[in-house]
Parts: C-alpha cells; structure tokens; sequence
C-alpha cells in the first residue's frame, strides 16, 4: 500500500500504494477521509484545496496549503521541509524510544503463526469430536474436516493473496490491530505533511489501509531512476514513519514488511547507488526522524 506515491501499514510505484505489508509513489489511508468531511473555520476557504484533490493536481494541492499556511490555518505544512542524513547507531533508536530497535528489519509472523495454529487446531479439535459419529459418519466425517488445513496450505502456495487476506481479516480480532493500524498510517501522513509532500487521500480499511501521496516531480524521478540523496532522504523518512510509530508503542512491529520493500524501491531508483552499509545506516536514521517530529 494510484499515479502517486503508497504506503501501506503491511505497507508499491510512486503511483502505488503502501499497505501494512505494498507501496506506489504514494501514500494510502481509507479514502473516506478527505478535506471536504470537515467544516472549514469561518474566514478559511478550502475549496481550492477540495478542487485540487479531486483533480489530483500535486501542484495545486501545494499552492492552496500554502495559502493556507500563510494565513496561519495549515501552519505545520512543510514546517520541516529538510532533512539531513547522518550516521546513526542502532544504540540511538533504543535511546529515542524504540522498543526492540535490533528487531525492526525482522518481518513479523505473528499474524500468520495465529491464522494456522488456529485452522489447524480448530480442525483438529472438530475432526476428534467427529469420530464420535455413528456409522460412516464417524469414518469419513474426521478426514473431511482435517483435509481443510491441507486446502488452506494449498491456496497460499497456488494463490497467496487469497491466504494473505484471510490472515488480515483473522487479525482484525486482536484487540490492538485497528490500533495500530491508525497510529501506523497516521505516521505516514503526519510525516509526509510536515516535509510538504502532499497527501491526496488515506484509507484504514482491513487488507487495504495506506496513505496516497501525490508530487509529479517525485514521480517522475522515481520512474526514471534518478532520485537524489537529498529526494531520497525525504521518502525514506516518509516510509520508515509508520514502522518506527509501531516500534515507540509496541514491542513487536507488524507493519514493516510493505515499508521496508517501499524504502528498497526507492533506494534501487537513486543515484548514487548506495552500499550495503549506506542503506542499513540510511533505514535507521530514517526511522530517528519520526521521534523529531513529535516535538513539534
């Protein structure tokens, strides 16, 4: 987790989007929350901006929140519009907050570990009960019932979207899952707002939570493989923002796998090309930032 920039909280192209787990060049969050759903304060007019959005129009969109801005409605719009890139120790995220900071770029299976013991268990339990049946009901009834965990293990290898979405419907019922959903693509957004990239709209909706951004100009040097640091750096800090929102809150990050695969994307279309050093060092400044942010 479009023509614009995605990420997702299991968080595709610039025109993409970043959900828990895919990323565009955009960011996504439920698309039911947009600027139109609030009543402007009297003397604020926001039509321009609602104008902006519907045409999906990067620039635009920057133009009326810096009007905005300037007239002290949107007064953290681009408010930390430069970020710089320097060494960071894994000591430092531990210092920052983050719980677990050697653990980040270990993708979660907790989800998944929870979906199959539960299916297999499940089945296993329904299968002993049902050899209690009389006849040839108590025979064939029990295979029937335990060759579901073998046909769950057959759609995820043939169709593992199918599996993936079955697993992020079970995980709805943890008690903090839509919790931590709104605190990952909030990050994504808060993040995206002050660096002054614009947001075109965000979803939290199960299986398909993300925040859309939208710059032309960013999409265009992530498409032609020419991101420079200094570009590279603002997305970077923009991709690690919901992971690093989990590790302050959790101890266990389950979002990380989508930010991570968007943060390498964008990396593979920068010049310089990074080395592997650069890249672990430029993950873990990049996930520093968000505690920044909280000071404003």
């Amino acid at each position: 987790m479009p023509t614009l920039i995605s990420f997702r909280c299991a968080l595709p192209p610039l025109t993409s989007q970043i959900n828990r787990r895919n990323l565009r060049p955009r960011i996504t969050l439920p698309a039911s929350a947009s600027a139109s759903s609030s009543p402007a304060p009297a003397g604020v007019d926001l039509n321009p901006l609602v104008s902006a959005l519907s045409k999906k129009d990067s620039g635009a969109v920057k133009e009326a929140l810096d009007e905005l801005c300037e007239i002290g409605w949107a007064r953290k719009w681009s408010s930390q519009p430069y970020v710089s890139r320097r060494t960071t120790p894994v000591r430092e995220l531990a210092m920052l907050g983050i719980k677990n900071a050697e653990n980040l770029g270990i993708p979660s299976v907790r989800n998944d570990a929870a979906f199959l013991f539960t299916v297999v268990g499940t089945t296993g339990f329904l299968a002993v009960l049902a050899g209690q049946l009389p006849g040839d009901w108590g025979f064939f009834v029990p295979y029937l019932v335990g060759s579901i965990s073998l046909i769950v293990l057959a759609v995820g290898s043939v169709s593992p979207g199918l599996l993936q979405a079955a697993i992020e419907g079970f995980s709805s019922f943890f008690p903090n899952y839509k919790e931590r959903i709104a605190s990952h693509e909030a990050a994504h957004f808060l993040v995206a707002y002050l660096l002054g990239i614009p947001i075109l709209g965000y979803s939290l909706d199960i299986g398909k939570e993300h925040v859309n951004l939208i710059d032309e100009r960013l999409e265009k040097l992530i498409y032609s493989g020419q991101l420079d640091g200094k570009e590279l750096d603002r997305l970077a800090v923009v991709a690690m923002a919901g992971l690093a929102a989990e590790g302050l809150k959790y101890d266990e990050v389950l979002g990380q796998s989508a930010d991570l695969f968007t943060l390498q994307r964008f990396i593979n279309r920068s010049k310089p090309a990074l080395g592997r050093e650069q890249q672990q060092n430029l993950t873990r400044w990049a996930v520093t930032i968000l505690s920044c942010c909280f000071a404003f």
